[in-house]
């Protein structure tokens, strides 16, 4: 359905020429972004021709995935203004501001945590197939470099009028604060043992808009004020982490703006890196790999002489996930060298954050095996992917499932079939029993590494395992 506006949609029209993007084109890229986010859509060239010369506006989602697929090309977010198609269906850019005053970053957090609910209401699947344009790496360069600029406010203290029907309290205490780290503890364990997308995961949104947010609105001292940010900073990362593993890159990189610029308000500056780290490893995911060095630098440069040991290791193995996704193999190998050091200086004494929890030798064995796959070095690959598999635990299950998968990987291109079949076969055994979209992603990478040996008996029953993970709903 569409409805008409008053003549022909010149801005559109002239985007589309900027971008190179034929009518055709556009309707392609309209559908296939609409089938990620499990919409059926049937947009043709006609279509868009309607949409430019008759000034026809589509409904639904269609405008945002317009703004979307345009923005892919031009490599930038591509707000609805720009193309003519702000009046479609009211799209504020929420949680993509990085504001200097701390009571507009309760604003920008607050909105978008509330908006997400809104999403959830209207029946839609969330907000994310209906409001949210696509990831785009640039939306990174304003926060990360406001951050380094000034990595903490002067002062957070509110004075706020009683907030009616909130349920919360006028005046914020410690007791507030540890409620909201312990939703992060518990939710910290699920998702690292069932997946992003567990229901018990999928709670953390709900947390952040009952609970967070209207503490974050309430009144509260200058150091209650920072240890309630740090804690909603914390949540607000982990709800970031769980879109990125379930596939839903538009909501996590801006849950990850907002965590930032929280982490900043609690004056946290290594809680602030591990933001940073989480943003770097999102760009390297989607193919951004020089992004990813620079969000990971900007992490280490501002944490020098403040994170501890194990937190510096971490940083470096994120940094040299990068590198190696951008093919330097000279630097990832450095970045990997800086990361085990600092590992190895360690100490049991040490004051390491709560949410560093999961780091240890064996994620840094698991990380270190990622980045020679991407350098196409198998060797190294099975010497750390054995190292990282030598303790498997019950309680990092999604981790686990990877392990398995890379490893699979390395076997093959080490020339043993048999071996990467039943390394397969174990990953997707593992992949079956968590709700993580990033793991289904690594084990179609490794079923499209063996479509040339589509004919082996142990491929085939390797894809016959993997129908049933591959074919369930995202």
């Amino acid at each position: 359905m569409s409805r008409e506006q008053r003549g022909p949609n010149e801005k559109l029209g002239a985007v589309l020429a900027l971008a190179g993007i034929s009518n055709a084109g556009l309707a392609r890229r309209v559908n296939d972004l609409g089938a990620q986010r499990g919409l059926t859509l049937r947009y043709d060239k006609t279509s868009v021709a309607r949409w430019v010369s008759k000034g026809m506006v589509p409904q639904g989602a269609a405008p945002h995935l317009i703004a979307a697929a345009i923005g892919q090309k031009l490599g930038r977010p591509v707000p609805l203004h720009e193309i003519g198609l702000a009046d479609a269906d009211p799209a504020p850019e929420v949680g993509l501001a990085f504001p200097r005053d701390v009571g507009q970053a309760v604003r920008s957090a607050t909105d978008l945590y509330r908006l997400d609910l809104a999403g959830r209401r209207a029946g839609s699947g969330g907000i994310w197939q209906s409001l949210a344009g696509s990831f785009a790496v640039s939306a990174y360069a304003t926060p990360a470099s406001r951050w380094l600029i000034t990595p903490a406010d002067s002062s957070v203290a509110r004075d706020a009028s009683p907030i009616e029907g909130s349920g919360a309290p006028l005046k914020v205490g410690h007791s507030d604060v540890v409620k909201l780290r312990e939703a992060a503890e518990d939710a910290r364990r699920w998702d690292s043992k069932y997946g992003g997308g567990d229901w018990r995961s999928s709670m953390v949104p709900e947390c952040l808009r009952v609970e967070a947010a209207p503490l974050l609105l309430a009144s509260y001292s200058d150091e209650v004020g920072r240890a309630l940010f740090g804690a909603s900073a914390e949540l607000t990362r982990l709800a970031g982490w769980m879109a990125f593993d379930t596939g839903q890159q538009e909501a996590a990189q801006r849950y990850y703006i907002q965590a930032l610029r929280l982490a900043r308000a609690a004056a946290d500056v290594p809680l602030g890196g591990y933001v940073l780290a989480s943003m770097s490893l999102q760009a390297t995911y989607r193919g951004f790999g020089d992004e990813g060095v620079d969000l990971a630098q900007a992490a280490l440069e501002r944490n020098r002489g403040l994170a501890t040991a194990r937190t510096m290791s971490f940083f470096r193995l994120v940094e040299a996930r990068a590198h190696a996704r951008a093919g330097d193999a000279h630097a990832a190998g450095g970045a990997l060298k800086a990361a085990e050091g600092w590992l190895e200086r360690a100490r049991e004494g040490d004051q390491d954050p709560s949410w560093l929890g999961f780091y240890s030798y064996d994620r840094f064995a698991a990380d270190a095996a990622e980045c020679y796959r991407d350098l196409k070095a198998p060797r190294q690959v099975r010497r750390f992917t054995e190292q990282a598999l030598s303790r498997p635990t019950e309680e990092f299950v999604r981790s686990h499932g990877l392990r398995l998968v890379v490893s699979a990987v390395a076997e093959l291109e080490s020339g043993n079939l048999d071996a990467a079949c039943e390394q397969g076969v174990r990953a997707v055994e593992v992949a079956g029993r968590i709700s993580s979209a990033r793991t289904t992603e690594y084990v179609k990478d490794l079923l499209h590494r063996l479509e040339p040996y589509g004919d082996e008996p142990r491929v085939v029953e390797l894809r016959e395992r993997a129908r049933p993970l591959l074919m369930a709903p995202a």
